[in-house]
This record gives C-alpha cells, sequence and structure tokens, in this order.
C-alpha cells in the first residue's frame, strides 16, 4: 500500500493544491491534523482538499475538535481519534489532539497525559499510528530546543511497536525522523511524505 502523509495544513492553499495534485499517485492519504487555524476555516479547508484522488484518514489536531472534523470531512475519509481502522489488512489507530496540552489558550484541542494514555491503551497491535503529537523525545524540539512531545504516545510506541508512527504539530521539527525500537517515526509537516507499507 503507497501512503501519502501530511500534517499541519493550516489551510494552505498551495500546500494544499500540491497535495491533491500528488493524492494521484497514492493508495490512502493520511491527514495528520490541523487542517485549519484555531478552530475556524474547517470546512473550507476541506474544501480545499475535495480532490484528493485516494481514500482519507484523518486525527484532528489541536486547531479542530474530533466532531468539527467528522462534520467536515468528506464522506470517503475515515477519522480516527482513540480508534482505528483497517484498510487491505493494513491497521492504523489514531489519536488527535495536543498531548500534552498546549499554552494555546481555550481554543486549542488538547488532552492532558493521563487522558491520552487511557485512549492509547485501547490500542493492542496497529501497523501505523497516526499522531497529531510526537512522542516525547523524538521530532518534538521546538526552536529553542525544548522537547515537548508526549510521554503517553512515547510508552504506546514502545508497547506497540507499530511500524510507522506519523505526527506534526511541532512546526520547527517539520521533516524530523527517529526510531523507537522497530518503530520509524516521522513529523510530518504539510507536504506529501510517502510510505510504502
Amino acid at each position: 500500500m503507497k501512503i501519502m502523509a501530511f500534517s499541519d495544513l493550516h489551510m494552505a492553499r498551495n500546500r494544499a493544491t500540491e497535495l491533491v495534485e500528488a493524492s494521484a499517485k497514492a493508495d490512502l492519504v493520511v491527514g495528520a491534523g490541523d487542517f485549519c487555524n484555531h478552530r475556524k476555516g474547517l470546512n473550507e479547508a476541506m474544501d480545499m482538499l475535495s480532490g484528493m484522488a485516494a481514500p482519507m484518514i484523518l486525527v484532528p489536531g489541536n486547531a479542530e475538535s474530533v466532531e468539527e472534523l467528522r462534520a467536515a470531512a468528506p464522506v470517503t475519509a475515515e477519522v480516527l481519534h482513540g480508534s482505528e481502522y483497517t484498510v487491505d489488512g493494513v491497521t492504523f489507530f489514531g489519536l488527535g489532539y495536543g498531548v500534552p496540552p498546549t499554552p494555546f489558550g481555550d481554543w486549542s484541542c488538547d488532552l492532558s497525559e493521563a487522558a491520552a494514555g487511557r485512549m492509547l491503551d485501547s490500542c493492542d497491535a496497529a501497523d501505523v499510528l497516526i499522531l497529531h503529537s510526537p512522542p516525547k523525545g523524538v521530532a518534538d524540539r521546538t526552536s529553542s530546543g525544548m522537547s515537548v512531545g508526549s510521554t503517553a504516545i512515547r510508552d504506546a510506541i514502545t508497547r506497540i511497536q507499530p511500524k510507522l508512527a506519523v505526527c506534526g504539530h511541532i512546526h520547527d521539527s517539520w521533516g524530523q525522523i527517529g526510531q523507537i525500537g522497530a518503530t520509524h517515526i516521522v513529523n510530518l509537516g504539510p507536504r506529501p511524505n510517502w510510505f510504502d507499507i
């Protein structure tokens, strides 16, 4: 299965155009959250992605709630948040939102480490984890060098050992890769990232 994955579109029309064009070569498209800005413009962001040539699996970022994303997403898209979905024998488990909570204020959709841990505990096995937030210590550094990833996500990756874990959220770490055990981890950013699973 050829997967194209991205994160943090934030309503960038030129990036959306590039992603839609690239989707013609994909069997599946994965979106790892933050399609809009500050909980505004989600319908417009989904319209920008409406030309996707492959089915999509999406998780909410901290810029949109799971309810908002489910309401705005195309009918062909599967929205995951503490849940799994299997396509052609490949199992995906998704967890969105900012973990740990961000300093951005009331508009941001966040989870505590404990709440994220409880949601991740429902996953016994998966081939791919789709996350908005990165694991602690991997692809999670801000411009000041602070590691701001999630310990609950790191613990889940260590336990589940999926082939691949994709994330976004920390813009300064877009394009960064890492490894936890057998799991390859990529902070995606708003460009086409390609994976064969």
